[in-house]
């Protein structure tokens, strides 16, 4: 299940990607969702006044949005780098989905204290290869990459 802090932090990153509005089929492919379902709340997020929605053309965050994307996207640093570089879990990406929307603002707080955040997050989060460039497999994921462009 994807929230609306998913859906901003989905929406936020794609948009560094695309130096642009993102269109409903990029947020569904990015989300793993159908395109019905990412229109439902692409409607929901407009009238909280998070996006901005152009029919053809797509979606872009408000300043509220973008507010929301970088706190959401904080969070989401966080919980990775405790994952992967604390407990060593190898589904990382899965876990942290997971345990996103249900990590409040004080425990994320305390986990921080625990990987001692670096103060450029939530800019340290690669849109390109959609991981945190602290994590500790950061460079292994660089190097897969790599290979697979080759």
């Amino acid at each position: 299940m994807n929230t609306a802090d998913q859906y901003v932090e989905a929406i936020y990153l794609e948009q560094q990607i695309e130096n642009g509005p993102v269109s409903t089929g990029v947020l569904a492919d990015r989300l793993d969702i159908s395109p019905a379902s990412a229109n439902d709340m692409i409607g929901k997020l407009e009238t909280r006044g998070l996006i901005d929605h152009e029919k053809y053309t797509g979606v872009t965050l408000t300043d509220k949005g973008i507010a929301r994307a970088r706190e959401a996207l904080e969070t989401y640093c966080i919980i990775e780098r405790f994952l992967t570089n604390i407990l060593a879990v190898e589904s990382f990406r899965t876990e942290a989905d997971e345990l996103e929307p249900v990590i409040d603002e004080l425990v994320a707080e305390r986990l921080d204290t625990i990987i001692d955040r670096h103060p450029d997050c939530p800019d340290c989060f690669d849109p390109e290869t959609d991981a945190c460039c602290y994590l500790d497999i950061a460079t292994e994921l660089s190097d897969t990459n790599e290979q697979r462009a080759d």
